[in-house]
């Protein structure tokens, strides 16, 4: 990875610290972005410390804002030369329906939305960089996931923590298989991934009545740095060099739940992106 540029959105903690740690070490120079700077100036320190490398930079920015996203894109454009590898990582859960500053149901649009407005705002740069890799950290969760187009964002109901979680999980692998198709002959590839249940923060906002069993299972998750490992792995292995539009889990392609090869949902689904967050078109 000596010379390679890698972003990872989600950097400060969890799975998305240590894929950064890993990957530097491996000779990238590796973008963190993270929503707070205290927390991201400390992540960066640790990393440069557990890493033995100097060789990380530093972006703000909530994904689940739009506007920040944008921001987050032109900063990146402005600054970067190239761009080796995306790994959209970063998420969230939430105990109640929350909206965002643009109206957007907070977990959709941390999750999902706001990786999707950064890669098209991206594409620009990946595929000058080519070959270059995608990289969506989805969850098995999706499997539980469904879509209604209709109340998409559960602004007619119906909201819970992982309806809303299994769903922005859902909408990662359709995207995914529905940009391999689009960026075929590109050289820019796009994979998602399960990083098996893993013991991180990202569940602090679950809904108060289930943190003691959460707590408790726990015990029984992987560490971030065995999460890590999937990331790592889709970002730099030459076993996946030219493999596109795949699900893994534990470092092998498999098979997604059969509503993410609906090639209509997916489109329909693209489309639905479009309008929310209106990207530059491909």
């Amino acid at each position: 990875m000596t010379g390679k540029i890698v972003l990872i959105t989600g950097a400060n903690s969890g799975i998305g610290f240590e894929a950064a740690v890993r990957i530097a070490r491996m000779g990238a120079h590796v973008v963190m972005v993270a929503r707070n700077r205290l927390k991201a100036e400390t992540a960066i320190a640790a990393a440069r410390e557990r890493s033995g490398s100097d060789r990380f930079s530093l972006m703000l920015c909530d994904v689940s804002s739009t506007k920040e996203v944008r921001r987050l894109a032109a900063e990146i454009l402005a600054k970067i030369p190239r761009l080796d590898v995306l790994v959209n990582n970063a998420g969230s859960v939430n105990d109640v329906r929350r909206i965002t500053g643009e109206g957007l149901e907070q977990t959709f649009a941390a999750n999902y939305l706001g990786h999707f407005l950064l890669t098209h705002l991206l594409l620009p740069l990946l595929k000058s960089s080519a070959p270059s890799r995608i990289v969506n950290v989805s969850s098995m969760a999706h499997r539980q996931g469904t879509l209604d187009f209709d109340n998409l964002q559960f602004e007619k109901g119906g909201f819970s923590t992982m309806r809303a979680y299994s769903r922005s999980k859902l909408a990662q692998i359709l995207f995914t298989h529905e940009l391999a198709g689009r960026l075929a002959g590109t050289g820019v590839t796009v994979n998602s991934l399960h990083p098996g249940a893993v013991a991180t923060r990202i569940w602090s906002h679950a809904p108060w009545f289930t943190r003691p069993v959460l707590a408790l299972a726990q015990l029984f998750m992987l560490t971030p740095e065995q999460g890590a490992d999937r990331i790592v792995y889709l970002a730099t292995s030459p076993e996946v060099e030219g493999e596109t539009g795949g699900y893994y889990d534990k470092n092998k392609r498999v098979d997604p739940s059969a509503v993410t090869r609906d090639r209509a949902i997916a489109a329909r689904l693209w489309e639905e992106s479009v309008r929310l967050t209106q990207p530059v078109s491909l």
